[in-house]
């Protein structure tokens, strides 16, 4: 018997694993099968199929804002736009955004429109409930969607009811009825006539396009005639003939406008959709951008850490003082711009607001210098980690001039135990501040003013400062300091030729801290070469084994002043005429000059009566041509120039 067992159990599992294996092979062409098919649309199984997998998602929470909530103000590209969402944060972020859309006031925390909504849907249960809840009721759905009428002529208990001459006029008995009067409505018009009627007497008021639809004597002949039927000019049948969609007894006299079957239909059509979003954020965007006198502006941001949740946003701005009009007072010229700035989350949710005030004043005959230059402007704004939307609004009010700039604040996160630095700041100016004016005021990082250069370009007389921030060494369990290296190297871009190059102990510098390390250098750039070049810096933490690098691009132009050097020509007879660089005065005859300073290069110059200081930071420098003679010719007596060139 044992043996028996032994041996069924043992053919049994060999059926099985031949079953298993033709099974196996069987399906293998299915599988190919059903990835051949995954691009091609899907079927009306596989379609429905997915429906319910998004209706079961969507039961809960989301479907009862979905249906419910919203279900009379949400458009419908929303509502497709709601279905389409794959998580719950997306969702969640969608419902945030739905809400601030239609935010009349969304620089405050408050948002009334949302407010008003839930209120309404409140009020609409309240009142309006018939055996359903009242927000599914034709008047809870006009009450939530546009909110309270203007006027209601109510009959609750019907009867007696004498029409106005547009519905024949007349005695009648009537089912209870109410009309809802709007002044206006957006997107549908002014004067807005709503009727419900409750034709069971249940208290289930239906919204209607028929106003004899209240009638309760309709289908009672001889009973509730009009003033046309009394008077035997129609005949209560005629009723049932009409064709514009009514039962009026108004026999052939014309309806008035607001009447037609076309407008009633429109009307009742238009009552049905959600209301129109008005999309404030958009206009507004439009309307401040959109701008044929833009002001001129520059902008910045560097972030500095301050703790691991809170990052100090240094927003910097540039004005160059050319473009502003200045007004004469008193013998003193001002310009003045008014700024604006917002930031937002990424929904468009108020964080921070600043404003001020740029105001130059300058001596009026100080004015021609005076414009030369450039103000900058500074806010710090601390922030924590995260992604958000910075908007400027700059203004010059003598003027009128605007400039709207707006661009992402990516706040960066700074982890604990990873070597991190701060955005690399290139300055023109670098200096300790006094002791009561540590950690304030403009341009302020720290114990010192750091002012920024915005375009990054510095003269080869300036100097250059270099301002780094790096967090998060290891500490040495000996000495408490940092260990680690600070290599720098300046690069002339294009050629890859290293300029400058040199390295630090971390640990050596002054102040340094596991906790911070700040990086204040100052790089004379007289004995750099006008061009492009790009400073690199590579920091290595040697207990962690960590290393981070940093880089900045910076331009170096030429000294302006160079050029306004005095020169010598001589002309082909041997007499010299001497000059500067704005003017020279020679015959009508060809003549050589030196520039002692700089390479010279060919230079186009426009044909004027003077040689004016054209020689400056436009033109390219090239060093075939140093302390080598230049030729031009005068075209008329006092030097009326239309070129220069090397001797040819």
């Amino acid at each position: 018997m044992k043996s028996y067992s032994l041996s069924f159990a043992l053919s049994l599992s060999g059926v099985l694993a031949f079953s298993g294996s033709a099974y196996a092979e069987k399906k293998a062409p299915s599988s190919d099968s059903q990835r051949e098919t995954v691009a091609k649309p899907l079927t009306d199984k596989e379609r429905r199929k997915r429906e319910e997998k998004l209706r079961k998602e969507l039961e809960g929470p989301y479907r009862k804002w979905l249906n419910e909530d919203v279900g009379y103000i949400i458009t419908d590209e929303e509502r497709q736009a709601f279905k389409r969402m794959q998580t719950d944060d997306e969702r969640q972020q969608f419902i945030e955004q739905f809400w601030l859309r239609r935010d009349p006031t969304p620089d405050t925390a408050e948002n009334e429109y949302k407010e008003e909504h839930y209120r309404r849907i409140a009020y609409a249960n309240e009142r309006y409930s018939s055996g359903i809840p009242g927000w599914k009721t034709d008047r809870g759905r006009i009450y939530i969607t546009f909110g309270p009428p203007a006027e209601i002529e109510s009959h609750p208990s019907g009867g007696s009811y004498e029409r106005p001459i547009e519905e024949g006029g007349g005695t009648t008995s009537t089912y209870p009825f109410e009309k809802w009067r709007y002044r206006w409505i957006e997107g549908i018009g002014s004067d807005i006539n709503i009727e419900f009627v409750d034709p069971t007497m249940t208290g289930e008021y239906r919204m209607t396009m028929d106003p004899s639809e209240k009638d309760a004597l309709m289908m009672v002949p001889g009973a509730g005639l009009t003033m046309m039927e009394q008077m035997g000019l129609s005949s209560k049948a005629d009723r049932f003939n009409r064709t514009d969609g009514t039962r009026l007894g108004t026999g052939n006299s014309p309806l008035p406008a607001s009447m037609n079957q076309f407008e009633r239909l429109h009307q009742y059509a238009m009552l049905q959709k959600a209301p129109p979003v008005k999309f404030k954020d958009l206009e507004a965007a439009v309307t401040s951008t959109i701008k044929y006198n833009v002001l001129p502006m520059k902008a910045r941001i560097d972030f500095m850490r301050i703790t691991n949740s809170s990052i100090m946003s240094n927003i910097t701005l540039q004005f160059d003082r050319k473009e502003l009009q200045f007004q004469d007072k008193d013998g003193v010229s001002r310009a003045t711009v008014n700024i604006y700035a917002r930031i937002t989350s990424m929904t468009r949710r108020v964080v921070n607001v600043f404003e001020d005030v740029v105001s130059i004043e300058v001596p009026t005959p100080q004015l021609a210098e005076a414009v030369k230059g450039v103000s900058i402007y500074q806010k710090s704004v601390p922030l924590p980690p995260g992604l958000y939307r910075l908007n400027v609004v700059a203004k010059d009010i003598v003027a009128g001039s605007m400039n709207n700039y707006e661009t992402a604040l990516n706040v960066p996160h700074f982890e604990e135990e990873k070597l991190a630095a701060s955005t690399v700041v290139l300055a023109d100016l670098i200096e300790k501040v006094p002791t009561r004016s540590i950690g304030s005021g403009q341009f302020v990082i720290g114990t010192s003013k750091v002012r920024p250069r915005l375009n990054d370009t510095f003269k080869r007389d300036e100097k250059m400062g270099i301002y780094l921030q790096l967090y998060n060494f290891e500490a040495d369990e000996k000495t408490h300091k940092p260990n680690g290296t600070i290599e720098y190297e300046v690069i002339k871009r294009g050629s890859n030729q290293k300029i400058l190059e040199f390295a630090e102990e971390v640990g050596k510098m002054e102040n340094a801290s596991a906790n911070q390390v700040t990086i204040e250098k100052v790089l004379p750039l007289r004995d750099i070469e006008p061009g492009q070049y790009e400073l690199r810096m590579k920091v290595t933490d040697k207990n962690r084994n960590q290393s981070l690098n940093q880089t900045a691009s910076f331009t170096v132009n030429r000294n302006g002043a160079a050029w306004a050097a005095l020169f010598t020509s001589r002309r082909q007879d041997g007499r010299l005429c001497t000059g500067d660089s704005f003017s020279v005065a020679c015959t009508p005859r060809q003549f050589w000059f030196w520039v002692p300073l700089s390479p010279a290069a060919y230079v186009s110059v426009q044909p004027r009566s003077r040689l004016a200081a054209l020689l400056s930071d436009p033109f390219t420098i090239t060093e075939g041509f140093r302390s080598s003679a230049l030729w031009f010719s005068s075209i008329t007596g006092t030097t009326n120039l239309s070129s220069i060139r090397s001797p040819t």
